[in-house]
């Protein structure tokens, strides 16, 4: 009888353990057990939505649940990074960012809310879309010419953007710091939606922004793309030669990046399995096909620590444009 009851207590505190254990790992090794939520920071129908959205029905198929797009945007991106870094480190809240996000936000900010190195577990940088230069159609020569110009007559020329402080608006910055400071003044417009149109209407001389946003109006010749920031030219406008060509600068490359994170404190079984499943994802040909539609290369190299790793480099190397520019509000 004795015995019974010691077996019947060594069964019981095992079964207790095991529960104890089972609720303690089960929600990591199970994950995940319901639809997860990609918080896109900017309106829909935007490059970084468009690219969200895609990403999402991919990332689905490999984690065998729904990822939902939530678009919560609003002060650059601001609001929603915010709401992912106060949200709970389950794996269930995603944020699908860019270096507006993750790099301008700290720079240009006095006081900023988040830190996108502490504040964040890096998932991967998933991917980015290349960054040129166009003119107007009645703007005569290339970037070489523009920026002769530019030198000889500074402050008569004009270049527009999707907005002040966006990572295209700091591209133009950039490249204005690093031939010297010239002095070509930038307009600010909300979006690119309202950048391109002033420069097929002539309203500023040049504008930055995406190739995708750009190749149409391209061979459409409403606009001139004259130049690239990559480091070779693009098979989709072979003839436009890249910055570097252009000016004699080593490495002037700048490319529209998106990274996915989640909030700090996430398990590394999570994250670990996000990794695997985006990876496997940004593999997947129907995606390929998509991203290629709008001209977005996918990155599959960048993962975790690696991830952190680029972030913390596109600080270092911005922060100097962003000081010259003198953007840092007060």
């Amino acid at each position: 009888m004795k015995v019974m009851q010691s077996l019947l207590w060594v069964l019981v505190s095992y079964l207790a353990v095991s529960a104890s254990f089972a609720q303690t790992a089960g929600p990591s090794a199970a994950y995940p057990v319901k639809p997860i939520r990609l918080v896109v920071p900017f309106p829909a129908g935007g490059p970084t939505d468009q690219f969200a959205r895609q990403y999402a029905q991919a990332l689905s198929t490999q984690l065998g649940k729904t990822v939902v797009v939530d678009n919560k945007s609003g002060a650059s991106g601001a609001i929603g990074s915010l709401e992912v870094k106060n949200s709970a480190p389950d794996g269930y809240t995603l944020l699908f960012g860019t270096a507006s996000t993750h790099v301008l936000y700290s720079l240009i900010n006095p006081k900023p809310q988040y830190d996108s190195i502490k504040d964040f577990t890096e998932i991967a940088v998933v991917g980015d879309a290349p960054i040129v230069f166009a003119v107007s159609p009645t703007t005569k020569g290339g970037l070489k010419e523009f920026i002769e110009y530019a030198r000889i007559n500074p402050g008569k020329l004009q270049y527009g953007s999707a907005g002040e402080g966006t990572y295209l608006h700091i591209v133009g910055e950039r490249l204005k710091y690093e031939l010297g400071g010239l002095d070509i003044q930038h307009i600010p417009f909300r979006g690119s939606a309202q950048a391109i149109p002033a420069l097929i209407g002539n309203q500023v001389n040049m504008t930055v922004d995406t190739l995708g946003s750009l190749i149409q109006q391209h061979r459409a010749e409403k606009l001139r793309i004259v130049a690239i920031a990559a480091s070779k030219r693009s098979p989709l406008i072979p003839d436009v030669p890249t910055v570097n060509e252009v000016t004699g600068l080593k490495d002037f490359q700048a490319a529209l990046w998106n990274i996915v994170s989640a909030p700090e404190g996430l398990s590394p079984q999570v994250n670990n399995t996000l990794i695997l499943a985006t990876t496997k994802a940004l593999k997947n040909p129907e995606l390929l096909e998509k991203l290629n539609s709008i001209s977005i290369q996918p990155i599959t190299n960048l993962t975790g620590v690696a991830a952190t790793g680029f972030i913390a480099k596109e600080l270092v190397s911005l922060r100097p444009v962003v000081q010259s520019a003198e953007l840092k509000k007060e």
